[in-house]
Order: structure tokens, then C-alpha cells, then sequence
């Protein structure tokens, strides 16, 4: 019986750090699954408690800085970016008129839907923008300050 109640507290841990995401609440959830095996093996609840907080304690102590340096993004460890991160900062050329519907343009030779960051703003096809977050497969985009106003990008030359 002292398993099955090790069991259903793992079971309510793990659920809840499904809605916090803060990789601490699975820590205690794999030290009441431990709880459990040892209750499994008939060991006394003075022993089933001790193996629940040596193992919560030895998780978040040990395996929590691990999975929390893996989980920061590159430009916040200050390691290269790739992948979609890569695109943040980069500029981009506005091929259909990007609003708050729709919107086309092109970054490093790829086409990627589009949306300006600010929903009030809106871009011309051939006027340069930067691409401020990705979401999925839609680019946010702001004012690329990297053109001089009144210069035409080189597309509407």
C-alpha cells in the first residue's frame, strides 16, 4: 500500500511540473518513484522517506544545473546560435507587404511568412526589416535601422 501511495504523489509532481516547466518539481517526483521502489522492496517508511529525500535532494542538487544549461538558448550562454535562433537579429527583405495578416520575406536566400513585431507597423515589398523573434514559421520583423532614410534598398533600384 505504501507504494501505491509513493506512486500517485509521484504521479501528482510530475503533473504539476508540467504546468510550472521549472525542473523542480520532477526532482521530488523521481525521489517519491524511488520512495516507491523501496516500498516495493518492503522497507519501512522511516527508510521509504529517507530514500525519497536523499534522491529529491541528490537530483536537484545534481542533474537540476544540468538540465537548466542545457535548456538557456545560445545568446544567453553566449555560444552561437543555430537553427531558428540563428535568424533572430538578421536582416530581411520584405518581398510581399508585411501586416498584421500576412506578409513575405526573405532571410539568408529562404522564404519565411512574416508579421510585423509591433501589430500597428506594416513594410513595403523592398524595404529592408530585422527579424526580431521567430514563432513557429512566421518571422517577427521591425524597422531595419540599418538603411540610411530615404535610401532605397537595392531591390527598388
Amino acid at each position: 500500500m505504501d507504494a501505491v501511495v509513493w506512486v500517485v504523489l509521484g504521479v501528482l509532481l510530475g503533473v504539476a511540473e508540467i504546468f510550472t516547466t521549472t525542473f523542480f518539481l520532477i526532482m521530488f517526483a523521481a525521489g517519491a518513484f524511488a520512495a516507491a521502489g523501496a516500498a516495493a522492496l518492503g522497507a519501512p517508511v522511516p527508510v521509504q522517506a529517507l530514500v525519497f529525500a536523499a534522491v529529491s535532494v541528490l537530483s536537484v542538487a545534481l542533474v537540476r544545473p544540468v538540465i537548466a544549461r542545457h535548456a538557456r538558448s545560445a545568446l544567453e550562454t553566449g555560444e552561437r546560435a543555430f537553427g531558428v535562433e540563428a535568424l533572430e537579429g538578421a536582416t530581411a527583405l520584405v518581398l510581399e507587404r508585411v501586416d498584421d495578416g500576412h506578409g513575405l520575406v526573405k532571410i539568408d536566400g529562404e522564404l519565411w511568412s512574416a508579421r510585423p513585431f509591433d501589430a500597428t507597423q506594416s513594410f513595403e515589398p523592398g524595404e529592408r526589416v530585422q527579424v526580431i523573434k521567430v514563432r513557429g514559421a512566421t518571422a517577427l520583423v521591425w524597422q531595419d535601422d540599418i538603411s540610411p532614410p530615404g535610401e532605397l534598398p537595392e531591390a527598388k533600384r
